[in-house]
Parts: C-alpha cells; structure tokens; sequence
C-alpha cells in the first residue's frame, strides 16, 4: 500500500463498524492508531494495512471488554473469573442503591451524618460472635489497615516465618507490612514455629499475628501455634493478637452442609472459632468461602476494631454504598440460616449424583462423543489448597485447545478447563440456570 492509498479516519471507522459491537469513539480512535502505525510502516519501506491494524486491535479491545461468563472450569472460585458470584437477592441489593440516592452515610431519622458502616456494625457481630465489626475494599487493604492502626511510631509485629506468604500478583506480606509502618518481628522456621519462639519476643512486640496460609500448605515435619495460645500469650502481655484467616470459612463445622462432603474443609480455621479462642482482630475476605462480593471483613474486640476503622487509612479503604449492600444481605442470609442460598455454598454441598444428573440431561441432546467421567471439582481463589470435591465431568472430544476455543466463543461464552489432552466441563460451578446454555455451546461445538 503506498502513501496515498491511505484512507480517512472517517472511511476506515465506517468499514469497521458492520464488523463491531464498540461503540464509534472507539472505532474512530482505534482506526486513527491504525492509520498512524500503517504510515509509520510504510515510511520505512514496510507493507501496512490499516484496516488488518484496526481489526486485530479491536479484537483485543472487544476481548477485554468486561461481560458475563460461563464458569464451568470446576473451580467454584475462580480468581480470573471473578471469584464469588453472588445470589440474585445480593445483586439486587447493590443493583437497587447503584441506581438511586442512598442512606449510606445518613440517619433517616435525624438527617444528620452517620457511619456508613452502622448497619455492618450490627450484623457482622450478630453471625461471627464478636464485640464489632466493618468492612473495607479487599482483605489485603484490611490487613494494611489493621497493621497501620498497630503501627502507631514504630510498631513492632511478630510473625512466623512459616507465614511470611506471596500470594497472586506477588504480593508479598513483608512488603505489606513495610507499607503500613509496622515493623516486621520474624520468628521461629520455615516449617516449625513454637510457643517459645514468640515468647522470646513477646517484650519487644506490639502485636503477634498469625496468617492463615491459604494458598499452600506445608506438611511433613511441621508445627505452629494454636489460635488460642497465641491469645493467652497476648492478653497475659497486654498486646493484641491479629489472626488473617484469609478464605472466610464462618463456621469451621459449616453446619449448613448437613450430610455433604466437607473433608476439602479440613484445615480452614473459623472465624467465630477464632473469635472464640480470643483473637483481637479478625480479617478475611468476603468473595472466598464467605461467598459475598469482593470485600476485606474486620471483626474483634470493640477497642481493636474502632482504633482500625478511625485510621486515616481506613478512609482510603472504604466500601461504596453498593458494595456495602451486598456484604450486608450476604451477612443476613448468614443470620437467617439462608446459607445454601449463597451460590458458592449451594455448589459445593451439591452431591456428585447431583452433579451426574445434571450431566446426563445437558448432553441428552447433544450428538456423540462427550462421555462422563469422574473428577474433582476445586473451592479456589488459594482457599482449601489441595483439597478437591468429588464431581462428574463432562469430557469433549477432539483437541482439547481447538475445543476449549469454541466454547469460549459462544455467546455467552463457557470457560472450560484443560487436562492432558482433553477439555472438560463441570457443571459444579455451573449456575443450574445456566445448564441449558452449556447445552446449546456444546451441540455448536460438536457441529
């Protein structure tokens, strides 16, 4: 293509626009890059097309365009898929104060300023057990925050060196802690920390804090500390005890799976055992095992828990009004004995009959080749490592990469996982509503 052939921003956008679902603004910049790159190129003695320019970019651009997914990889909470999804009521709820004015910082009674977080106040103790309670952004915001309300002028925290964890994206504990101006204590090995080795510190600290190391384990010749005997050692020294329990597991006997397979749960500390056994602050997530929306969740002693949420940081870690409408009618569902009403719960208290049922109905249209077979279904989002729940999967023939690309470019799109040679779908993290559109991608798949 020569200098001259080059078309207008106008023209180019025009052709493009039967081919894309973006908006003009959109195709107009793309196609104004493209016309740009393509001189560019062909300046320095190369062949350019803008309009190929133009399309691969909108490609990418209509590939991160945020839209609603199928989650039939297995993994109940699938980090890259948005972890949690949550009941229709919850969705409601947020849905019904993103759309209008709010109480989220007003008391309807005297129209003065209130807390935004008076109603959490109330029901996070009510479910957990503990004195109070609030919410912030993430559980990474609300450990900076609990560590930064510790901090005070060089605050001193002692951890174990067996939980000085990185989780994904490489955030790392120690740098978390550098940031929020604690001093970061390491104490006892990678793989045995005891009593004693916290007691050796316990003059020069100002907190201990233990982290739940959600995302791996370490087995064979280990050992750490319990819970309460870290609670002990504090009280007795007039410092706090922060516990991350990281997933968010309220209860650790999950009462609300009856006769359900619970042994992936082995190993996930409880929050209101935690509280029990005398922790001052508490933190988890609210988008893991606790099955709500994206939150960082901070229960304990009504003395801990004021001094974080009067930090300055705790402004900068605040929940909107939305979000915070979502983690309260998760808590309420909690408080209602409504837990099954959680998606992620009702998931995974689904038997693996259940799942095979499911199964065979999906595929009872569908032409030959997929088979039924046994395998594990995972919790995920680093919660329960290495514990599987036991499921039926749907195994597609033809190769696995081919086949997992054709479901993904269904509408909507089915997000399937691959092993060895095959892609298989599990409807354990399959909405039931969402069965017959699995059903539809298949029988496209297979055409």
């Amino acid at each position: 293509m020569e200098l001259s052939e080059l078309p207008g921003v106008d023209a180019l956008a025009d052709s493009l626009m039967d081919t894309s679902t973006l908006s003009r603004s959109v195709v107009l910049h793309c196609a104004r890059i493209a016309i740009d790159q393509a001189r560019a190129e062909i300046q320095t003695g190369n062949d350019a097309r803008p309009d190929a320019i133009a399309k691969e970019r909108l490609a990418d651009i209509e590939t991160a365009r945020p839209r609603s997914v199928i989650n039939a990889t297995g993994v109940l909470l699938h980090t890259n898929l948005g972890r949690a999804p949550l009941n229709n009521a919850v969705s409601d709820s947020t849905a019904a104060i993103s759309t209008s004015a709010s109480n989220v910082e007003i008391d309807l009674r005297t129209g003065r300023r209130s807390s935004r977080s008076a109603y959490l106040g109330t029901l996070l103790p009510l479910i957990t057990g503990s004195e109070a309670g609030f919410a912030v952004n993430n559980n990474a915001g609300a450990l900076l925050l609990a560590l930064a309300s510790i901090a005070g002028s060089g605050g001193r925290v002692a951890v174990s060196r067996g939980e000085l964890i990185e989780i994904g994206g490489s955030f790392r504990l120690p740098d978390l802690m550098a940031a929020s101006g604690a001093t970061l204590v390491e104490v006892g090995t990678t793989n045995r920390t005891r009593l004693s080795d916290y007691q050796a510190v316990i003059g020069s600290v100002n907190a201990i804090l233990k982290v739940h190391p959600s995302n791996y384990r370490v087995e064979g010749f280990q050992e750490d500390v319990p819970y309460r005997d870290l609670a002990r050692l504090t009280s007795d020294n007039g410092i706090l005890f922060v516990a991350d329990v990281g997933s968010g597991l309220l209860d650790e006997s999950a009462p609300w799976l009856a006769g359900a397979d619970r042994r992936w749960l082995a190993g996930e500390p409880g929050v209101t055992q935690t509280i029990e056994a005398g922790a001052d602050l508490v933190l988890f997530s609210g988008d893991k095992l606790w099955g709500g929306p994206q939150a960082g969740i901070i229960v304990g002693t009504e003395r801990a828990v004021n001094r974080a949420a009067q930090h300055p940081i705790a402004r900068a870690v605040r929940l909107d009004g939305p979000t915070i409408a979502g983690v309260a009618a998760t808590c309420e569902m909690y408080a209602d004995h409504r837990v099954l009403d959680i998606p992620f719960w009702a998931m995974a208290a689904a038997t693996r009959d259940d799942i095979d049922a499911r199964a065979k109905t999906v595929l009872a249209d569908a032409p030959e080749g997929p088979r039924i077979v046994d395998g594990e279904s995972l919790p995920g989002a680093g919660s329960a490592p290495g514990a599987g729940i036991p499921t039926r999967l749907i195994e597609m023939p033809g190769n696995a990469d081919a086949t997992w690309t054709k479901l993904a470019c269904e509408n909507p799109p089915v997000i399937a996982s691959r092993r060895d040679t095959s892609a298989f779908i599990d409807l354990r993290s399959v909405l039931p509503s969402d069965d017959t559109h699995v059903a539809s991608a298949i029988r496209a798949t297979l055409r």
